[in-house]
Order: C-alpha cells, then sequence, then structure tokens
C-alpha cells in the first residue's frame, strides 16, 4: 500500500541547474518521493555513468548525435538554458521499498532493475516509477552494481541488431564496441547470434572487448578498418564516426551498415540504398520497454551478457566519475554506489 509517511522524508541526490563541466553536479539532499497510485518507490542501490548522462550534462549541438532537426525538441525536453530535469541518471538497480494501492507487477522488496530513459532521476537514493515503466526483477546471477550497468546498452543493442537479421557465422564489426551499447553489441552478435565478431575501439579497452568475446580487435588509433582489405556482412558504428562512403566497400554483397547515431545525410542514404544496389544503410532507433528488458533478464540468466566493472565511485563522488568517463579512461562500466544492499 501507498506510503504516506514518505511526504516529508529527505533523500540524497545529485543535483545540477545549469549546463557544464562535471562541476556543475553537486549533492543535495531533496525531498523523497512518494508513489501514487500506480507507482512503485525503489530504493536504489547503485547507477551508473553512461553516455546519455554526458551528453545531458553538457547538451551542446557538439554532443548532438543525432538529426539536428531533433535537437530543438530535445531542448524543450531537458531544458533550453537551464535543465529542467536536475536529476540525471537513467539506468540503476535496486529493491521495491513501497507500491501504490493498484500495483499488481511488483511487491515491496523485489530485487530490481531499470531504464528510466529521458525522464533520467536515478542519481537519487530514491526514484519513484509507474510499475509499468523500464522495470524488471534482477538477474539471478548478477549482482547489484553488475545489473545497475546493463539496461539501456543491451536494450538498444538488442532492438538494433534485430533489424539486421544476423545469421550464424556472418562476420560483423562493431565501430565503437567498447561502450554501453557497443559491449552489449558485442556479446549479443558472438553470444546470441553466433557471429564472428569484430571490435574496434581505442587501446586502453582492447582488453576489455576480447574478455566480451570478440574474435578480433582493432586499434583505431594504428588501424583504419575501412582501409585492410576484410569485408563484413555487417558494419554496426555505435556513435557515427564512420560514413557511408568510408565503409561500403568494406561490405559484403547484401552488408548492411547498421547506424545508432546519425543525420540528415545518413537517412537521404538510407532512402537511396533501400531503392539501388544491395549494399543498404540501415538508420534505426530502438524502444526501451519492460518486455525487452525482461528479454535482456533472460539472456544474461542464460550467459548471454555479462557486466564487466572498471570502477566504483560513491555518489558523493559523480563529478570525479563523469570526468573518468568523460576524460576516456574507462575500460568497462562506471558504477555509481548509491545505497549498500
Amino acid at each position: 500500500m501507498e506510503n504516506k509517511s514518505n511526504e516529508k522524508k529527505k533523500m540524497k541526490s545529485i543535483v545540477y541547474t545549469e549546463y557544464g563541466a562535471p562541476e556543475v553536479l553537486h549533492l543535495k539532499e531533496v525531498a523523497r518521493p512518494t508513489p501514487k497510485e500506480n507507482e512503485v518507490l525503489v530504493k536504489i542501490s547503485a547507477t551508473t555513468v553512461n553516455f546519455g548522462d554526458i551528453i545531458a550534462r553538457h547538451f551542446t549541438k557538439s554532443k548532438f548525435h543525432m538529426p539536428l532537426p531533433l535537437l530543438p525538441i530535445m531542448r524543450l525536453v531537458f531544458g533550453l538554458r537551464k535543465p529542467r530535469k536536475k536529476i540525471l541518471g537513467n539506468e540503476f538497480s535496486g529493491q521495491i521499498e513501497a507500491v501504490g494501492k493498484d500495483v499488481r507487477l511488483f511487491k515491496i522488496g523485489d530485487p530490481i532493475f531499470g531504464y528510466s530513459g529521458q525522464g533520467m532521476g536515478a542519481y537519487a537514493e530514491y526514484i519513484c516509477l509507474p510499475e509499468n515503466a523500464t522495470l524488471a526483477r534482477k538477474p539471478t546471477n548478477m549482482t547489484y552494481e553488475e545489473a545497475a550497468v546493463v539496461p539501456m546498452g543491451a536494450m538498444m543493442a538488442l532492438g538494433l541488431l534485430k533489424k539486421v537479421d544476423i545469421q550464424p557465422g556472418q562476420k560483423i564489426l562493431i565501430n565503437g564496441a567498447s561502450g554501453g551499447i557497443g559491449s552489449a553489441a558485442v556479446q549479443l552478435t558472438k553470444h546470441h547470434y553466433g557471429a564472428e565478431v569484430t571490435g574496434v575501439c581505442g587501446t586502453p579497452r582492447l582488453e576489455f572487448v576480447k574478455a566480451l568475446g570478440a574474435d578480433k580487435l582493432i586499434d583505431y588509433k594504428t588501424e583504419d578498418f575501412t582501409k585492410n582489405g576484410e569485408t563484413y556482412d555487417v558494419i554496426f558504428d555505435i556513435l557515427g564516426k564512420s560514413s557511408w562512403k568510408m565503409v561500403k566497400n568494406s561490405l559484403k554483397q547484401n552488408g548492411r551498415y547498421l547506424l545508432a547515431s546519425f543525420g540528415m545525410r545518413s537517412i537521404g542514404q538510407m532512402l537511396r540504398t533501400k531503392m539501388l544496389g544491395s549494399k543498404k544503410v540501415i538508420c534505426a532507433m530502438s524502444s526501451d520497454n519492460a518486455e525487452d528488458l525482461r528479454e535482456v533478464k533472460e539472456l544474461i540468466e542464460s550467459g548471454k551478457i555479462k557486466a564487466i566493472i572498471d570502477k566504483r565511485f560513491p555518489l558523493e563522488q559523480m563529478a570525479a566519475a563523469h570526468r573518468y568517463v568523460e576524460e576516456g579512461h574507462k575500460k568497462g562500466h562506471v558504477v555509481i554506489q548509491v545505497v549498500q544492499q
């Protein structure tokens, strides 16, 4: 039942009231949320620092990796001059602390993990979400910290990879293999689809991508994969660092160039290649919902997705964690410890 006693209680959170460097993130006590009739209150154990958090903290044109017509819309969502959503963080794990009177899917004490998307709010000790939000019970073979780093990347990678119909034995190249989406894509293409995987990343993260299961590694600082003579059935570019002109000769006949981040030029190329030629450009955006997260949970419990944690920071050191990620130091996932479970 709904817990009215929480209404006047406080919680620790990380807030920001202006866009900028990691130093805009501050520890502050704010009112603890109270679940509505259809909501659950989650006591957060762990959250993460992912690429979306970095973008939202900056929110500049140079950091925006989607078609520019979407920029004004996102500005309205996040705030034109100052942040509207003052608590960042969208991946988390924890336990159900309280439930509204109409909640049927969860009960108090359930261990869960989830993704709040553009709603953010996970840089705090508690978060309220509708019971039908992107929530699922925590995988039994993961700790809270491990479960917290999985939702966004795994759901996005799975949704995008479904658009290219990967077959066992195909050659797949993941450009940007060490990020949240890329690291999940390496594992899914190798362990779920049975493909031969080449991971492209920077020098410090080669061992991390190898540990995920990549068959071959390319250090983009020393080798250009578009000039090594290899061809692939799918080239999956996470952050749009390549281009159709660069990669088309590295695709096999009927090959697919899959983009998770793209601009208007790539959309035009997708439309042209849809009508002409055997090689296709696919610009795709993936949805996220509870059903997707439950599928991810099943993949984790079957051993097809794992979490490799590089570094842990307490909630109070959020600015340092952002700086660590933004400066390119991470060799795996970065976890924020909120409440010890």
